[in-house]
């Protein structure tokens, strides 16, 4: 269920803070519990793409240790625990809201035909993953029932654009020593324009966080201009990123990567600390 990769989920989190209603107990308990869920629904995710990539997992060099590809973890057993998690899950996102179970079950929804046939489509698996993290904001946003920035919203997408992309460029470095392909998709993207495609969405993502700062609208009471101080913090963690991402590292994920570099994480914190102040202190 791969619980590392549940950081992805705290956008769900993104529209408490920046409502500013993170110090409300209720809507910040709702929140977690959103966070929560879509991590579980995250899991449920990567157990279904384990179980349709068997095969091909066991001929990886690094995804054959996987506990399904692996034999450790029976297909049967994974299949009921699936079933089992995703009808608990779903039935809990109803409770916290019909919005958010909605939400929750376009995300599952999105990501199974990913696993079945989008993932081998280049650029539009992309697409998909960015799609996810939208549906994280929103779900968010339903969770505790505050209206969303389209700039906010803008700026997410065209993040997680990026470090699509990113991963892409990674797996396609790790590999080309091999003079081959461990994914189908990979052999249909062109390695230059991936490049030229991230600076791209770099200097857009830059462009739209600036625009919320400058012209975004908020429910709370404080104004995000206030925030235009912090596009130092996210010019310097695109930066990291383009430049973790173009280590060849087979066997090692741009998230293992990012978690693990201490520039990234302390500039990170830095934004997150600049954030929280800036909002909270209006």
């Amino acid at each position: 269920m791969r619980p590392h990769q549940w950081v992805k989920n705290l956008f769900v989190m993104a529209p408490l803070v920046f409502a500013k209603r993170a110090d409300d107990p209720m809507l910040l308990f709702s929140a977690l519990c959103a966070f929560f869920l879509f991590s579980f629904l995250s899991g449920c995710v990567y157990l279904l793409n384990d179980i349709v990539d068997v095969e091909s997992d066991k001929a990886h060099p690094t995804k054959c240790k996987r506990p399904i590809a692996a034999g450790r973890l029976p297909l049967k057993t994974a299949k009921l625990a699936l079933a089992g998690l995703l009808l608990g899950t779903v039935s809990a996102a109803f409770v916290l809201s019909i919005e958010f179970a909605a939400i929750g079950m376009a995300y599952f929804t999105l990501n199974v035909g990913y696993s079945f046939a989008l993932k081998h489509v280049p650029f539009v698996d992309v697409l998909i993953i960015a799609s996810g993290f939208i549906l994280r904001l929103l779900g968010g946003a339903y969770a505790i029932d505050v209206p969303l920035s389209v700039w906010l919203g803008a700026c997410t997408f065209l993040l997680a654009m990026y470090l699509g992309l990113g991963k892409r460029k990674h797996e396609l470095l790790a590999v080309y020593d091999k003079g081959g392909k461990t994914r189908k998709v990979l052999a249909r993207y062109d390695i230059a324009k991936v490049r030229v495609t991230m600076v791209i969405l770099a200097l857009a993502t830059t462009g739209a966080y600036a625009a919320y700062t400058l012209l975004g609208e908020t429910a709370a009471m404080f104004n995000p201009r206030d925030l235009v101080w912090t596009i130092p913090f996210v010019l310097i963690g695109l930066g990291r990123f383009n430049m973790l991402t173009g280590r060849a590292e087979e066997g090692r994920s741009p998230t293992d990567l990012m978690l693990k570099d201490l520039p990234f994480l302390a500039n990170l914190a830095a934004w997150g600390a600049a954030v929280i102040f800036l909002v909270y202190q209006a």
